[in-house]
């Protein structure tokens, strides 16, 4: 049974709670057409609908800080990466927002008469700052001690302590009748101030700012502050927390309960005593390098608008499968700035992590846009910058790289190959991971199929799909104006096996054919020849339309992640949660084998139901089977 007060009277609104902000626009509007407002009874609603946004920017713009790894890695106080459930159960962290708001205007209200706000007052700020310390930070103390007795911590307080790491959205995370609390505690010093005549526009920003920066700090997850600033002013450590200091607080529960300010727990007796020595030591291991992946997975930033599909942009949108949306269009130009002061400047950084069965994977992101990698003055710049990353691994320790998309592209570097021949005593394994891609385009093949049409037949993945859908006896219609290539493809086969595969020149020939597997784009047109029922297995990116009703259309190779794995908070690209590019799955599983030789160049078609085995062997399971047994 839920406790009084404990759910938010909006819950089930959704994304329509923002509407509630409506009668804010709508009385300003009103109160700007009456000739015969004053300017305070005008401006009151703006006011509350600046600093709500202000508010919301504050910690939005913390928890991107928080989530940019690759300034904050070295930092980070609870070294486990936050997971879909924290990200879902965090959702509606801005709540309070809107609820304070309500409780401003309810304020403005019952006082305006009494209230005179200039824009600027100095004793305001002196009044504002005794007041916080004398009343709110003493009663904070005391409610949030209280909250830890096991009626209000079970009914109340346990839902913002639900969260296992702590992040800037999670100062947002609690019950209604917390921030209801909350509000009030923030409240009293600011009417106080006002009430005594000291008041101001500047004061009221300038504390609900500051005390949301705060809130921020205490639950960023990572030491900003350095050991020698209370070296240097050793009483400051009582005045002001850290977030080594709140964290204590979220991972023992029974310490450190004050809102800012240490002073209260020495003096109630709550200080926790590795406080200080955990920050110092925080503060002094942050210039040291952490704990060395074990797997690195090498990726690139396909375009603009999935520029923004990361963590430390928006968490929520990064939480869910890539798509456009509209929200994202006025971010662009900046976007397109970014991307070429990336050009000049940035070097591979790390972007996403998580954990499977104590293995730390990582994937590194090459700082270049999709189309660049098809700029031929670009080509150079990019292999200097997957041949860095990677020589980066090998000086660290990592075992495994995997290379993904454009970055193994074959007119680039020939699938890693360019690398492995460069540096031949490499200790790390470079890994392009598309043996498991072909394995599960393979694997999705009916076995009562004698025949598939094949585009895209002398790529990479075309030639190792024919050879070994050859030896199976299905026979391969491979789509190429070039015989050279072809036949170069045909002699790789057994000799008894090579009049399975045929050349054929146009899409015609296909017509009676119901598997097609698209290695290449195919245009409406083009898929009109395949008869009814056809299904069209697909390894182009981006994927093909789904044009013909009467046809059906397979995934990209992808693969979930073992029901094991930890951390995992953002959806790679446009796939599902917890689902991997199959070339990832392929570094993963080389990972998790051991396996000490490079996957580079051509594929070994002899491999493919190895490495497949060792895939389902280690609990990966491909997108397809999936929704057959979902």
């Amino acid at each position: 049974m839920e406790g009084p007060l404990s759910t938010w009277p909006w819950n089930n609104l959704g994304t329509f709670k923002y509407l509630l902000y409506g009668p804010f626009i709508a009385k300003w509007f009103y109160s700007r057409s009456q000739e015969d407002n004053n300017i305070k009874e005008t401006t009151w609603c703006l006011h509350i609908l600046i600093i709500c946004f202000l508010r919301c920017s504050i910690h939005s713009c913390w928890n991107s800080f928080s989530n940019m790894l690759f300034l904050t890695r070295n930092r980070r106080i609870i070294k486990e990466g936050v997971d879909f459930k924290q990200v879902d159960n965090e959702w509606d962290w801005d709540n309070f927002v809107l609820l304070q708001a309500m409780m401003g205007s309810l304020g403005f209200y019952m006082f305006q008469d009494q209230i005179n706000l200039p824009l600027w007052d100095l004793r305001g700020f002196l009044a504002i700052i005794i007041l916080h310390i004398a009343i709110s930070e003493p009663l904070y103390y005391l409610l949030h001690k209280c909250f830890h007795g096991n009626y209000l911590f079970n009914n109340y307080h346990s839902l913002h302590h639900s969260s296992p790491v702590p992040q800037p959205f999670t100062a947002g995370h609690a019950t209604f009748l917390e921030h209801i609390i909350l509000g009030g505690i923030i409240g009293i010093p600011i009417l106080g101030a006002c009430l005594l005549g000291y008041g101001s526009l500047t004061m009221i920003y300038g504390y609900l700012l500051i005390f949301d920066w705060l809130r921020c700090l205490g639950h960023c997850n990572f030491e900003i502050i350095p050991h020698q600033l209370f070296q240097a002013i050793p009483f400051l450590k009582y005045l002001i927390y850290t977030p080594t200091y709140h964290s204590l607080h979220h991972t023992e529960k029974g310490t450190n309960y004050c809102l800012f300010m240490p002073i209260f727990d020495v003096l109630g007796n709550t200080l926790n005593p590795k406080s200080w020595d955990m920050h110092t030591k925080l503060s002094v291991e942050s210039g040291k390098n952490g704990r060395v992946p074990d797997f690195v997975f090498l990726a690139h930033i396909v375009d603009m608008s999935s520029a923004m599909h990361a963590p430390f942009i928006f968490r929520s949108f990064a939480s869910t499968p890539f798509c456009t949306r509209l929200f994202l269009i006025p971010f662009l130009p900046i976007v397109f700035v970014i991307m070429f002061v990336m050009w000049a400047y940035s070097k591979v950084f790390l972007a996403t992590f998580y954990n499977l069965r104590g293995r730390l994977h990582q994937t590194w992101v090459v700082p270049r846009f999709g189309f660049q990698y098809f700029l031929p003055f670009a080509a150079e710049g990019i292999n200097n910058q997957i041949e860095q990353a990677i020589l980066r691994a090998d000086k660290m320790g990592v075992k495994v790289i995997s290379l993904a998309a454009l970055n193994k592209n074959e007119a680039l570097n020939g699938g890693g190959t360019l690398f492995v021949n460069k540096h031949p005593n490499l200790k790390v394994r470079v890994v392009h991971g598309n043996t498991l891609t072909a394995a599960v385009i393979l694997k999705e093949i009916p076995q009562n199929v004698t025949e598939v049409f094949l585009t895209g037949a002398t790529s990479k993945l075309g030639r190792v799909i024919a050879l070994y859908l050859c030896r199976r006896q299905v026979r391969v219609l491979m789509l190429t104006l070039s015989t050279e290539r072809f036949q170069k493809i045909q002699k790789e086969a057994p000799v008894e096996y090579q009049k399975y595969l045929v050349q054929v020149t146009k899409y015609q020939a296909a017509k009676n054919c119901k598997a097609w597997i698209v290695g290449k784009w195919i245009t409406p047109r083009e898929q009109s020849y395949a008869p009814k029922g056809t299904h069209f297995h697909q390894f182009v990116v981006p994927p093909i339309l789904a044009f013909r009703r009467d046809c059906t259309y397979g995934d990209l190779a992808a693969m979930r992640l073992p029901d094991d794995v930890q951390g995992v908070s953002s959806c790679e690209y446009t796939m599902e949660r917890g689902v991997v590019h199959a070339c990832h799955a392929g570094g993963v599983v080389h990972s998790l084998e051991g396996w000490t030789h490079h996957e580079v160049g051509a594929i070994d078609v002899n491999r493919i139901d190895l490495v497949w085995d060792a895939a389902m062997k280690h609990g990966l399971k491909p997108v397809s089977f999936i929704k057959k047994t979902d």
